[in-house]
């Protein structure tokens, strides 16, 4: 009896010990944070989007290698329907704001963003996007404006230094302003390596780039830019990772939007498949580095696409759209390496910001 006894107690030693080495495991799996964000901004992706995408690239895309899927809800201040400021301004600041407004809250007052606060505590910062830098969504990350058309006044912004690198069109808003200033000369002065071609850009060797790569928006993916955002994003990546501290980055495919607004099923999904192609990009830095966080989300839905048929083996899809506009549907979150659990179920636009603070360690 004694010796049945001894057995059992010490079956549920091993039983007690081996769940308390799952639950440690577990903690420690939870509690491993990034040393570095990537976060890509599908601006108008919503779930249809990506689904037709997946439809017609072999029926899948880089995104469902991803461990953590979820769902974000994106409402502004005062309305249902967001627009690009207030959801970029939510995303980067962590605030809900009003329609059109950049970094401020809805009494105008400027709140700090993620790449302001990363900077401040040392981390290597930088925002790409196939639209002009200072249009909505990559001005919500470096730039404090209570109207989303001021792009002049946005581009000042950019003196701040709060973006290392940043990539895109917009030229227009940096060098032919009506004020006759020329921002790429103080750029300059202030170390960086202003290049308004793709060559050029891929020949720099500075810490602090800033890439105008079209006068206002670049070029359709349709029309000759298809494979550009991957090899911006590639260039953001080499240049933020040789801060030892860390970076955080944002990378907009802004042309979804555009194609959403546009009603344009081909040309939506042609943008949808250019950002995959710099996603993948991303994924293999992550995979490599081990010490990187992989977001892949949207600021709203553009233009209620619904897909009412299609063939896989014929790689075709087709689909409706219920808008020119911005609709209320929830956006996609897709997410990789340490803290992407962190990004599961149903969040808010508001909790990338304190979920980001959170993982890095920042104030």
């Amino acid at each position: 009896m004694r010796k049945k006894i001894l057995m059992l107690s010490v079956f549920l030693m091993i039983i007690v010990f081996i769940n308390g080495v799952y639950v440690y495991a577990g903690e420690v799996s939870s509690n491993k944070r990034p040393v570095n964000i990537i976060l890509f901004i599908g601006d108008g992706m919503g779930p249809a989007q990506v689904s037709a995408a997946i439809a017609v690239n072999d029926n899948t895309l880089v995104v469902e290698k991803f461990k953590y899927a979820g769902y974000c809800k994106t409402s502004s201040y005062d309305r249902y329907v967001t627009d690009s400021a207030a959801a970029a301004t939510a995303i980067a600041c962590g605030v809900k704001t009003r329609n059109g407004m950049i970094g401020m809250g809805p009494d105008s007052t400027a709140v700090m963003s993620i790449l302001e606060i990363a900077k401040k505590n040392g981390l290597a910062t930088g925002v790409v996007s196939t639209s002009a830098v200072t249009h909505a969504t990559p001005a919500g990350f470096v730039s404090h404006n209570s109207g989303r058309g001021n792009y002049e006044d946005i581009a000042l912004d950019f003196l701040k230094g709060t973006a290392d690198v940043f990539i895109g069109g917009g030229s227009n808003h940096f060098v032919k302003r009506k004020d006759g200033k020329d921002l790429s000369a103080d750029l300059k002065k202030m170390g960086y390596d202003v290049v308004f071609t793709l060559e050029d850009l891929m020949k720099s060797n500075s810490m602090k780039i800033a890439g105008l790569l079209d006068n206002e928006h670049m070029a359709k993916s349709t029309e000759g830019r298809f494979g550009m955002l991957e090899a911006m994003t590639m260039k953001a990546i080499e240049t933020l990772s040789k801060n030892k501290k860390g970076f955080i980055l944002m990378v907009e495919g802004s042309q979804i939007d555009f194609a959403g607004h546009d009603n344009n099923l081909n040309w939506n999904i042609s943008e949808v498949l250019d950002m995959d192609r710099a996603v993948a990009k991303a994924y293999e830095f992550a995979e490599k580095s081990g010490n990187t966080l992989v977001i892949v989300t949207a600021d709203h839905e553009t233009g209620g696409l619904a897909l009412t048929g299609g063939d896989l083996k014929q790689k075709s899809v087709s689909g409706v759209y219920a808008s020119t506009g911005h609709t209320a549907v929830m956006v996609p979150v897709f997410s990789h390496g340490p803290g992407a659990e962190k990004f599961t179920g149903i969040i808010d636009n508001t909790d990338f910001f304190s979920k980001f603070k959170e993982l890095l360690r920042i104030k």
